[in-house]
């Protein structure tokens, strides 16, 4: 599989992203900038986290004007596969290719830490190669990750299957305690309908190395590699 990931000015996820997917997981990546306007070819677009545009307005809200993100609209809506981690996540959504918006977190504090994440649908190239019984624990990092939507949009979501991610305490109870940011229902990510676009805020790419002592997230692109 080809895999773009695109770079914006205050990206700083971008080069973690490349390492696992070019040199843990041997598969073939283009580096694409934000004034491109040429997907290369590229099989599936990661939207890395960062401050892209130094979140400047509400965070994504530049970056969703860039060259860049015209073609992956495109892409996404000829079947192309999307992923948007933390800052990617709120890109989809100002864009329009992901429902509801990330909001400031509900304490007003950037955060920083790793929580676990329980899985929701299994019906996601994304989370069909996951063990669905093991709780994943993952780093976020973050000031506006508490997702949000209207009431008919969570119906709407929660109907689909289209939750991908909760928020869980290490055994996997979804509580408030377990909530880092007050998002609704715990959701930490979600897919579109067509199940080809997903975005989460937690940082599987930074929990991809033995090196780091904690590998749960390369699960999540070995699960990408076999069902896309």
């Amino acid at each position: 599989m080809k895999f773009g990931v695109v770079t914006f000015p205050g990206s700083n996820c971008d080069a973690d992203m490349i390492y696992v997917l070019e040199t843990i997981l041997g598969q073939q990546v283009v580096n694409l900038w934000h004034k491109d306007r040429d997907l290369q070819g590229c099989d599936l677009i990661v939207i890395p986290g960062g401050f892209s545009y130094g979140d400047y307005l509400r965070s994504g809200a530049i970056a969703k004007l860039s060259p860049i993100m015209e073609e992956v609209v495109k892409h996404a809506g000829k079947g192309g596969y999307v992923l948007g981690i933390c800052n990617g996540f709120q890109i989809l959504t100002e864009s329009g290719l992901l429902d509801g918006a990330l909001l400031h977190n509900d304490h007003q504090k950037f955060v920083s830490k790793n929580v676990h994440l329980k899985v929701g649908s299994t019906n996601s190239a994304i989370t069909k190669g996951l063990d669905a019984n093991k709780i994943h624990k993952i780093p976020i990092a973050h000031g506006e990750g508490r997702f949000y939507a209207p009431d008919s949009t969570i119906k709407k979501i929660q109907d689909n299957d289209q939750v991908l991610f909760y928020y869980c305490d290490e055994v996997g109870n979804v509580t408030p305690e377990a909530n880092p940011n007050g998002s609704l229902y715990n959701i930490a990510g979600i897919c579109n309908e067509k199940r080809n676009v997903f975005g989460m805020m937690p940082h599987p790419e930074r929990a991809s190395d033995c090196e780091l002592n904690n590998e749960d997230g390369k699960a999540f692109f070995e699960s990408l590699l076999k069902f896309c």
